[in-house]
């Protein structure tokens, strides 16, 4: 959801200062990812986080220059600046902050020219290092794992990812999202790709559920000002719900332990090359039971970066940051991203969507549609992750299309004919994919074949 779409019913509600780390950061397509104070543990880590293991970058040591480390942090993943003690860019070496308390820092060495530059460790595969696709299978040898955002079905109102006009059929992003990924996984497939699900199902993927965190949430109430918190949200549409514990487990639920749960899939199990995060944007609809419809329409795009200063002072955030800027996820995700967000628009005819601040993310690429941004999803999946924001559901167009269904060819909906919004998408998608892997990969004639 946009950044400056704020309703009770439809995106979770800016909290009160005082259970915010930061007042203004709501993620697209409604991930918000602001940080508690209170989630804190001792060593500093952010919501549900675990302790970094920085030994893990000594397998970086000289693999990168100080020219290209420096570009990085600067210009991708640390554009609105961050304490000058975390991370120190000397000629030879960067000294990373591990913890303040405790003083206690990591020396990543640099390699002296790109000539000189070790291998990057990592478990996927850029473009350029996939062997040349079969005849006619642009994709062929590809790990892709689909993402289709948050959850849907029972679990759609709890997410305030709902909502529905008269009798008509309900919107729920989570369904939504899982159609497109069923769809573009078949067509994935028939170009020659490997395709996993992240979900599949509109279940949660973690084996936690709301009550787990009842005794976290009422901690974090009480530690941020709320010295006895109400058990229950007693109305929907009351403000302060947030101080409710039951408001608090289930966002603990819902977001973290559930991306959580995700990343160790990807990471741990499925080792694809590339991971899409499949999205519905919106605008705020006030109440879910009677919403506004509105006539903006657009799309956008992320991928990792532009990591806020107090984002950074999170031991668990920094160390994520630095790996993934060592893994070199961002040379694939840029001109991947930039060729889908370019099909997309194509296909689609949507406008770019334009940030009303530069409080959370940076403009990238060369499309217009591009962003880079801080999601926990983008974050943790350790591979290159394009993060798709097509569509304004509640706008008056996506709205009449969601309600047409899925359809093959093509039907007249709000008098132009056109395919049904979930394959418009799913093959936007496919054709950005296929046109990036076919320019950036090897050929046969490239690679000595016939």
């Amino acid at each position: 959801m946009s950044p400056h779409s704020l309703s009770a019913a439809s995106v979770l509600v800016i909290r009160n200062l005082s259970l915010v780390r930061h007042s203004l950061i709501l993620a697209s397509a409604f991930l918000l990812l602001s940080f508690l104070p209170a989630l804190q543990a001792a060593d500093n880590i952010s919501v549900l986080g675990s302790k970094p293991q920085w030994s893990v970058l000594e397998k970086y040591q000289e693999t990168i220059t100080y020219d290209e480390f420096s570009r990085l942090v600067h210009g991708v993943y640390c554009t609105h600046g961050f304490a000058p003690d975390l991370i120190e860019i000397n000629e030879k070496t960067a000294r990373l902050m591990m913890n303040r308390s405790a003083q206690e820092f990591f020396t990543l060495r640099f390699a002296a020219k790109d000539a000189e530059s070790k291998p990057v460790p990592r478990l996927w595969r850029p473009a350029k290092s996939l062997p040349a696709a079969r005849p006619g299978k642009p994709l062929s040898g590809l790990k892709v794992a689909l993402d289709p955002g948050h959850l849907g079905g029972k679990w759609a109102k709890m997410e305030e990812r709902w909502f529905q006009v008269g009798a008509s059929e309900p919107v729920q992003e989570g369904d939504l999202a899982l159609r497109v990924a069923r769809l573009l996984g078949q067509r994935l497939r028939q170009l020659g790709a490997n395709v996993s699900f992240v979900r599949n199902s509109n279940e949660p993927i973690t084996a936690k559920r709301p009550d787990d965190f009842r005794e976290l949430a009422r901690k974090i109430l009480i530690k941020n000002g709320v010295p006895r918190p109400r058990t229950d949200v007693l109305d929907p549409n009351d403000p302060e719900k947030e101080q409710t514990i039951r408001w608090q487990s289930e966002i603990l639920f819902y977001r973290y332990s559930e991306i959580r749960r995700r990343a160790a899939l990807v990471n741990f199990k499925l080792h694809p090359d590339l991971v899409l995060c499949l999205h519905f944007n919106a605008e705020g609809w006030g109440d879910p039971n009677s919403p506004t419809l509105t006539d903006a329409n657009h799309l956008h795009l992320l991928v990792n970066g532009s990591y806020l200063a107090e984002e950074l002072e999170f031991d668990d955030e920094r160390f994520e940051m630095i790996r993934r800027l060592l893994s070199r996820a961002y040379d694939e995700e840029l001109p991947l991203a930039d060729t889908i967000a370019a099909a997309m628009a194509r296909e689609s005819g949507l406008p770019p969507y334009e940030y009303p601040t530069t409080n959370s993310t940076t403009k990238v690429g060369g499309s217009g549609y591009l962003y880079a941004r801080n999601l926990l999803a983008t974050r943790l999946y350790r591979c290159p992750v394009v993060y798709c924001e097509p569509y304004v559901m509640n706008s008056k167009d996506a709205f009449a299309r969601i309600q047409a269904g899925d359809y093959e060819g093509t039907r007249n909906v709000n008098g132009i004919e056109r395919k049904s919004i979930y394959r418009e998408y799913a093959d936007s998608v496919v054709d950005g994919l296929a046109d990036y892997y076919f320019k950036a990969r090897p050929t046969a004639a490239r690679s000595g074949g016939l």
